[in-house]
């Protein structure tokens, strides 16, 4: 008998006590358990969603928590406070919960990292030829306007080799190495552990771009051990849009100056004396989320932690990880009539593979590919011109089986 969509969820739950350990064969998971989770979400069968790394729809108890959090706040005129939202974040990646700053998005954090450390002119930032807008902008407006320089490097495929390019370009003046965790270009993985213990040992700030890294890898803050991880829970934590958070180290607190300010930054203020004062900032990552914040999208967010979490999230990266390699292989078997830009290493990849057809160009392939009923996404950044596809657990192996096919008939 067919579960009903309670029983399964509470079966999460359960299977939850004993999640499974990361092994490579992580197929022991019951492929129907994942054909059974995709009923939690509500999107169309009309099409084949491969595009997870823009957008990660969410599952219907996020919706649902959403929902009820905005109509209790409505009928009571009461919006309350996000403190459950950021203790179950902070929990989700292995953090304290004063270390974790409320944002709307992975790039506000990005922001608040890039103005608020002390750099001057002439200190170097080694940054990546691989970086979204949002992690690019940041530091390129930082340099046009503090005279920072920056120094871009092309990444290789292999992690080792990521490593040696990253302690070649150290010099005395660097600062800061500001990094994705996982590329938005080709999904490359940085072995952003690694690049952090080198740094730290060299008093370099690391930096890390993380929109791809929450709800891919089973994450821990202290595990990873980098300064600052930018993050949004509308991606892999498929969570709601405007919702995101901002890891800082403890130890790197004082050295990240607070550049906007409101409620909640503060240890208190005073107008009227001579002269008026702040009387010290919040002496937690807290100084950084100012304001009102929306109590609703961030109980959308605790719930997309919670969902991960129920599953297992050693359950999460393993599935992501077997897609993302049952793809990357079929895709190898076409290799005469395409090209793979993903690293084939497996450590160097985890939730994307990105691909150029040989003898068609790339933006009139994707079109032929999106008109069969598959959402994918162009990839012009890094004058790659190229195409990304992203899956996540919602997906299955027939669909993916589907999108192959399509793309063979279509080289």
């Amino acid at each position: 008998m067919k579960q009903s969509r309670r029983e399964f969820i509470n079966s999460i739950s359960a299977a939850a006590v004993t999640p499974l350990l990361f092994s490579p064969k992580a197929a022991a998971v019951p492929i129907n358990f994942w054909d059974e989770l995709r009923n939690e979400f509500p999107l169309t069968n009309s099409r084949v969603y491969l595009n997870n790394g823009t957008f990660g729809p969410s599952p219907s108890v996020v919706l649902e928590a959403i929902t009820n959090s905005l109509t209790t706040i409505n009928a009571s005129g009461e919006y309350g406070h996000t403190d459950h939202a950021r203790e179950t974040l902070a929990d989700f990646v292995g953090a304290k919960v004063s270390e974790i700053s409320l944002t709307h998005n992975t790039t506000e954090g990005i922001n608040i990292v890039c103005w608020g450390l002390p750099l001057k002119r002439g200190d170097e930032v080694i940054i990546s030829l691989h970086e979204h807008v949002g992690n690019a902008l940041p530091w390129l407006n930082r340099a046009k306007l503090d005279g920072i320089v920056l120094q871009p490097f092309q990444p290789a495929d292999t992690a080792e080799e990521n490593l040696t390019l990253i302690k070649a370009l150290v010099t005395p003046k660097t600062k800061v190495i500001a990094l994705p965790h996982i590329t938005c270009t080709t999904g490359l993985v940085f072995p952003i552990k690694e690049i952090s213990a080198m740094a730290r040992a060299k008093g370099i700030f690391t930096a890390i771009d993380g929109a791809h890294g929450s709800g891919t890898f089973d994450l821990n803050m202290q595990d990873l051990g980098c300064d600052f991880y930018a993050t949004s829970c509308h991606k892999w934590m498929l969570g709601p849009n405007g919702s995101g958070f901002l890891y800082i180290r403890e130890e790197q607190l004082d050295n990240l100056q607070a550049k906007q300010v409101g409620a909640y930054s503060d240890m208190g203020w005073d107008m009227f004396s001579n002269p008026p004062e702040i009387k010290g900032y919040n002496p937690t990552a807290h100084r950084f989320d100012y304001g009102s914040q929306s109590k609703s999208l961030y109980e959308g967010a605790a719930a997309a932690a919670d969902f991960h979490t129920n599953i297992g999230k050693n359950k999460v990266e393993n599935r992501v990880r077997e897609l993302n390699n049952y793809l990357f292989d079929g895709l190898r078997e076409m290799q005469s009539h395409l090209t793979i830009l993903t690293p084939e290493e497996e450590q160097s990849r985890i939730c994307m593979v990105t691909f150029k057809p040989l003898n068609h160009e790339y933006k009139t392939f994707a079109n032929k590919i999106s008109k069969a009923g598959f959402r994918i996404r162009q990839v012009p950044e890094s004058n790659l011109n190229a195409i990304r596809i992203s899956t996540h657990i919602y997906n299955s192996t027939n669909e993916v089986d589907r999108f192959l096919r399509t793309v063979e008939s279509n080289l």
